[in-house]
């Protein structure tokens, strides 16, 4: 398991806004509801593949 899916975790535990870059499209103030074990990250603006997911930031804002 690498650090960002650690993070995620994390942040979907304390229920953190995050952001990231998908696909070549930016994501703001992303609600992470859950991460399964197909890795795939469904949140309040759709499901993930959490291997496309680059650069990602936990943000201090809850929710």
């Amino acid at each position: 398991m690498n650090i960002e899916c650690r993070f995620l975790q994390k942040a979907i535990v304390d229920k953190n806004y995050v952001c990231f870059s998908y696909e070549n499209k930016s994501y703001k103030n992303v609600k992470p509801l859950k991460l399964n074990n197909e890795n795939r990250l469904t949140s309040d603006k759709g499901v993930f593949e959490f291997g496309k997911i680059r650069k990602l930031v936990v943000l201090k804002e809850k929710f």
